[in-house]
């Protein structure tokens, strides 16, 4: 009979962490005597970071005593007591190869319902100040596990554990986790894994992605994790592309259209996806990498870049006054996660939001719903936002496939018009603002594309969470370096992304996005740690190679990993918390 040994709580709390504040919830502490538990949580306790912990379906941790015991002889520690896992509840039995997700268990007054493995982040390995815990708890399959509340009630140490119910599928938590972060992932498992009803939806999303890519085209890297690695790029590093033709669109706006030099046609890019060119090195500077949404239609023969003149911008400077019709670009494979969502699967109503040069990876969207056959039954929304008809790229080009798709929708607002701007039942005078979206009755079920400055994004995007649009449903791409995501970290102004100063002749590592570089001297232990003292943007949870949240593109050159990933990604990307440079590297961050 197992039994429940321990009842832990702890609020969260500051504490400091290699430089930073973290705010977080891991630091539990046995209690004596009964504790009620509520929907949500065990009285006297809280969770910090409440996107990775809590909520209802993860509201009450369990953790085994017999991994108690194996950590103790697998690190060599004495010094053990329960809650030192943050889990709430230590328990005698219910191994993880053991409970199946769905059980449901009866302790005390209270009834628990098992909804997925520990999602383990670096915060578990900071209590005990053992960093590669995240890492281990999966490759040793020990994660432990999370209960919802079925029915609230008091709960004490010592008492009796009673399953009152079996899972559907018998799904037991080790091999739940094992199916998303270690290889294999067969599809029959993942149809078992998602025909349980209880396991919490972000596992269910995970495990959809994954079934999606088992059935597809078998892409390399884990689509549960993270949606980079998926689509293997085209090819390796950078090649030349020839500059077929050169088009001003308007006074600051400029395609170049790029062809394969040999004349066959360029492999086909995704619509949405944007291309990484890299300018020449003169003897002043050295040459640098800026990516450029794809504008032109998908599958065409060759690539359409558009680029914005930008008042100090030495890369779009070039490609705008020093670069004529029949020059060769080194340019890398069309990659990004920003694409239009498989139009044989989905039907949905389709809402396209730009402004300014944003408005490029949606003109690729559009294309590709203009040649889509089942148009008709698509609804599509075009809303783009400018100055004036003088800076309106595209205006035409828009319209004329907007024709081809019956009952499109078009708004174009011009915060500046000038006097001879024609302004129709299309275009109008003013800003898009959320107001502005609250009046256009939105179809609620779209899946909604937004391009554009950051803080016109974050506008439109809280007016169509507010509006009844999933937030699931939502995609946005941002140009230059994308929000960093460093869970727990109290937020603080942090300086703007700055290249360091090159000392001796290591490796060249370039970060793109951000458009700075560092020379790789041995003082950091992983480009994670290289990109964190330029202050680039960085996203990451484990810091030891198993959440893929740190997954980045590696547009050119090749890693060695520090230590061994879970799951290797493809070479086409890297996990940077645990890896560094073998020789000169480009990332997309």
């Amino acid at each position: 009979m197992a039994r429940l040994l321990s009842v832990n709580v702890g609020l969260p709390r500051d504490v400091p962490w290699r430089g930073e504040t973290v705010y977080t919830g891991v630091f539990k502490s046995p209690v004596s005597g009964p504790r009620r538990v509520r929907r949500l949580n065990i009285e006297g306790d809280g969770q910090g970071d409440l996107r990775g912990h809590g909520g209802e379906m993860r509201a009450v941790l369990v953790y085994q005593a017999d991994s108690y015991r194996h950590w103790a002889a697998h690190l060599g520690r004495d010094d053990l007591v329960y809650g030192n896992f943050g889990e709430n509840l230590t328990v005698d039995g219910l191994a993880d190869d053991e409970v199946c997700v769905g059980d449901r268990y009866r302790i005390g007054t209270a009834v628990f319902e098992v909804t997925q493995p520990r999602v383990t982040c670096y915060r578990v390995g900071m209590r005990l100040g053992e960093p590669r815990l995240p890492a281990l708890l999966v490759a040793h399959g020990r994660p432990g596990f999370y209960l919802r509340v079925i029915d609230e009630g008091e709960v004490e140490a010592g008492q009796e554990i009673v399953k009152v119910a079996d899972g559907p599928e018998r799904m037991t938590v080790a091999e739940t986790d094992a199916l998303l972060y270690r290889p294999p992932h067969p599809a029959d498992r993942l149809e078992r894994a998602l025909r349980v009803d209880a396991l919490s939806p972000g596992w269910q999303a995970s495990f959809r992605a994954l079934l999606d890519q088992a059935r597809g085209d078998g892409a390399a890297g884990n689509a549960g994790l993270s949606p980079v690695s998926v689509t293997r790029p085209a090819w390796d590093g950078f090649r030349p592309l020839r500059v077929e033709r050169v088009v001003d669109e308007t006074p600051d706006v400029r395609s170049l259209w790029l062809t394969d030099p040999d004349g066959t046609p360029v492999p086909a890019a995704r619509p949405g996806q944007y291309l990484t060119v890299r300018t020449l090195r003169t003897d002043d500077a050295p040459g640098t990498v800026r990516s450029y949404s794809l504008s032109g239609p998908p599958g065409a023969p060759g690539y359409r870049i558009s680029v914005k003149r930008e008042e100090h911008g030495r890369a779009s400077t070039w490609l705008h006054t020093g670069v004529r019709a029949g020059d060769d670009l080194q340019a890398a494979a069309p990659r990004g996660a920003f694409v239009l969502q498989d139009l044989r699967e989905d039907t949905r109503p389709v809402v396209l939001v730009s402004a300014g040069v944003g408005v490029t990876p949606l003109l690729a969207m559009l294309y590709a719903l203009a040649d889509d056959a089942d148009a008709p039954r698509r609804q599509v929304w075009w809303l783009h936002a400018t100055r004036n008809a003088r800076t309106h790229a595209f205006a035409g080009e828009a319209r004329g496939l907007l024709s081809r798709l019956p009952g499109a929708r078009l708004r174009v607002f011009y915060s500046r018009p000038e006097p001879d701007d024609r302004l129709d039942a299309g275009t109008t005078s003013g800003r898009l603002t959320a107001e502005s979206v609250a009046e256009l009755g939105l179809p609620r079920d779209a899946q909604a594309y937004l391009c554009g400055p950051d803080l016109f994004m974050r506008g439109v995007t809280e007016a169509l969470q507010h509006h009844g649009v999933d937030p699931l449903h939502i995609h946005t791409e941002i140009f230059g370096a994308t929000p960093g995501s460093t869970p727990g970290i109290a937020a603080r102004k942090r300086p703007s992304p700055h290249s360091l100063p090159s000392s001796g002749p290591g490796p060249r590592v370039e970060f793109a996005r951000s458009q700075v570089s560092a020379t790789w001297n041995g003082d950091h232990d992983s480009l994670l740690e290289l990109a964190e003292a330029c202050d680039v943007p960085t996203r990451w949870s484990c810091r030891t190679g198993v959440c893929r949240t740190c997954e980045t593109a590696l547009m050119s050159g090749a890693v060695d990993y520090t230590t061994e990933p879970v799951e290797q990604p493809p070479p086409s990307s890297a996990l940077i918390c645990c890896s560094r440079p073998d020789g000169d590297v480009i990332l997309d961050l």
